[in-house]
């Protein structure tokens, strides 16, 4: 996951969906994010991290539970959720940082 960690180490902003398959929040939330690109454009870039593939990465952050929404600009976790955020407050909170 090299990627994962260059893409979260750049200066845009990068939305990280910590999620896992068998997660039906989850899948609320897949559909939520595309939107969420729609109206973000270039603003920000969405990762989408696979617990259950990368526990690594996943205890490294201290996931505890999924869906869990973290946003990074140059490494740095700027703000953090569990649990399904709506698209308005997402792209509200991405604006925030441009």
């Amino acid at each position: 996951m090299n990627s994962f960690f260059k893409k979260i180490n750049s200066d845009q902003l990068t939305l990280v969906d910590f999620f896992a398959t068998w997660c039906g929040p989850c899948k609320t939330m897949a559909p939520m994010l595309t939107e969420l690109k729609q109206k973000v454009g270039d603003d920000a870039s969405i990762l989408k991290v696979d617990v259950d593939i990368n526990p690594a990465i996943a205890q490294q952050y201290k996931i505890q539970g999924v869906p869990t929404l973290i946003l990074f600009k140059n490494g740095q976790p700027l703000w953090r959720q569990s649990g399904v955020v709506p698209v308005h407050q997402l792209e509200q909170i991405i604006r925030q940082y441009i």
